[in-house]
């Protein structure tokens, strides 16, 4: 798994306009299926009037999990070229949306993976690219007199905490860069705490 990944700071929009056709994009940045799925659906409210909402995304920072929708446009022609808009950036945890507004001339096949291409692209311009470390999620099992041993060491790897629950025995899920966990896990296993989950 990469120590980074690419991705938008927020959302930015883009316009392209071919033969009275009007196609307006959304680049949205995300980091679920779950969250996709309500975008999607608030976006398909919003512009209910819209003969097409087409759309592409990809989560993950090895980039494997991904998908395109033509939403009723011909196989092919609107979901892929987004995604290969967001596949020549390199990015990551990101969801475009296409809306197309039909002008009453048919644009042919070629002709809509230009104009879904551009409004992807354009969408893209607007936006604020930046690389984001690879989070890992921790949990971890300690008796309660190792505290202090333990917050210092979440501490120096700048680590956010999640939840805790401090008994008898403790319990600590926090988050941490990819490249300061593997030092973070080695300090808490020679202070004898257990890791539970590590993902």
């Amino acid at each position: 798994m990469p120590d980074t990944f690419k991705t938008i700071t927020s959302i930015s929009e883009g316009i392209y306009k071919e033969k009275g056709s009007k196609f307006l994009s959304f680049a949205i940045p995300v980091s679920s299926n779950d969250e996709i799925k309500e975008i999607v659906k608030d976006y398909r409210k919003r512009f209910f009037d819209a003969r097409h909402v087409c759309y592409a995304w990809m989560l993950g920072p090895e980039r494997t999990d991904f998908r395109a929708n033509d939403n009723g446009e011909p196989s092919g022609t609107a979901g892929r070229p987004i995604l290969g808009q967001i596949n020549s950036r390199d990015l990551s945890n990101i969801l475009i949306i296409v809306v197309r507004y039909f002008g009453g001339v048919l644009l042919g096949t070629g002709g809509l993976v230009v104009a879904y291409k551009e409004a992807a692209a354009n969408a893209f311009n607007q936006a604020e690219i930046i690389e984001k470390a690879v989070e890992v999620s921790i949990e971890i099992r300690f008796d309660y007199q190792k505290m202090n041993e333990v917050m210092k060491i979440i501490k120096d790897s700048y680590a956010q905490i999640i939840n805790q629950k401090f008994d008898n025995e403790c319990f600590i899920n926090f988050s941490v860069t990819k490249s300061n966990a593997e030092s973070a896990l080695k300090k808490l296993e020679k202070i004898n705490c257990v890791i539970i989950t590590e993902n």
